[in-house]
């Protein structure tokens, strides 16, 4: 199917995952010229590493172009299973070189490509030569809005936004994406396979760069494990200086610090983190009031509980009408007769 036509369900596909479709040709100015499907493959020259984004889930790819009466310009779709896949690419392919786009939401914009994220997709729209920053963003703007409208409730937790190096921030899920963002960390330490999502990025304390790692896990018990293995591989807390990692453990949370001076700078940079361990509700299906839900709950019940009397009306009325008709047409078979030769009857009388 073709990946327009996809948009065009995007609204009852939201309702489905909990997120909401942006249409990426919302300004009849920018209108899509041509898009074709293509593969990871052959999009490398677009810096795509296909193992990276297979890791994060990446099921569709299109190239599309857009133009106006004077410009045309080239965009590379991909899909992803949920939101966070397409916020972790947008974080991996960022570098120091990009810059938040102004008033715009999880998009950066460099020299050569802007990358943004909305929803389930990863967006990379390639800039055209000697076209105006103002002009680029607009046209931004235009194709896939300043905003995602997904909650930031379905992205993983912000990391500390005081001191950071902007374009450092990485959210990776496998060890591939690991291995090429973090890679004084050996991926098997994380344990992946457990559910292990690692955030990373670069500060800058006391004039020096360090780089705090945040790793989550479904339990407290896995990230205790995981972390004695951190502790004997890496040697957490066990030496200053350069190339020394500190590190703590919080509930089901894993931190650590490379490169500090000191125990101290490290515990500084980690106690930034507001770390709560809290219960995460499922959202409701967007414009459907929970009054709604619950009557047609007592609908589906009520409709139930009347079609399972009704079947137990026609099983007795064809249980009886077969009945009948083998005692006209088989009075002496079993099923004509029921139980009257097979219940013993002592007829006892008082005396």
């Amino acid at each position: 199917m073709a990946f327009w036509a996809f948009l065009a369900l995007g609204p009852a596909l939201a309702g489905a995952q909990h997120t909401t479709m942006l249409n990426l040709a919302s300004l009849p100015e920018w209108q899509v010229k041509e898009s074709r499907n293509v593969s990871l493959t052959d999009v490398r020259d677009w810096g795509v590493q296909p193992l990276v984004d297979r890791e994060y889930g990446v099921t569709k790819v299109e190239i599309r172009t857009y133009g106006t009466a004077k410009q045309t310009l080239q965009a590379m779709v991909e899909i992803t299973p949920d939101p966070s896949s397409a916020y972790g690419l947008l974080t991996f392919y960022q570098n120091e070189s990009m810059k938040p786009g102004t008033g715009m939401k999880l998009a950066v914009i460099g020299s050569e490509q802007a990358l943004m994220a909305r929803g389930t997709f990863f967006i990379r729209v390639m800039r055209p030569a000697k076209m105006p920053e103002e002009n680029f963003r607009s046209a931004l703007v235009a194709i896939a809005g300043a905003a995602p409208s997904t909650s930031n409730a379905l992205l993983p937790p912000s990391l500390p936004a005081q001191g950071v190096i902007s374009g450092t921030h990485k959210y990776v899920l496998g060890p591939v994406a690991m291995q090429r963002a973090v890679p004084s960390i050996p991926p098997d330490l994380v344990g992946f396979r457990m559910g292990a999502e690692l955030q990373a990025a670069d500060y800058r304390l006391e004039g020096q760069p360090v780089r705090l790692v945040f790793i989550s896990y479904p339990t407290g018990s896995i990230a205790r494990a995981q972390f004695t293995a951190l502790q004997k591989k890496l040697s957490v807390n066990q030496k200053n200086g350069t190339g020394a990692i500190f590190g703590k453990i919080e509930g089901s949370y894993v931190l650590l610090v490379e490169n500090a001076q000191s125990k101290q700078v490290a515990s500084r940079l980690m106690s930034r983190l507001n770390i709560k361990e809290q219960v995460s509700w499922d959202q409701k299906p967007p414009g459907t009031p929970v009054t709604v839900q619950m009557f047609k709950l007592i609908l589906g019940n009520i409709f139930l509980v009347l079609l399972l009397v009704g079947m137990a009306v026609v099983a007795g009325v064809l249980l009886f009408a077969s009945r009948r008709m083998a005692a006209r047409w088989f009075p002496q078979s079993d099923w004509a007769r029921g139980y009257e030769d097979s219940i013993i009857r002592l007829n006892l009388k008082e005396q």
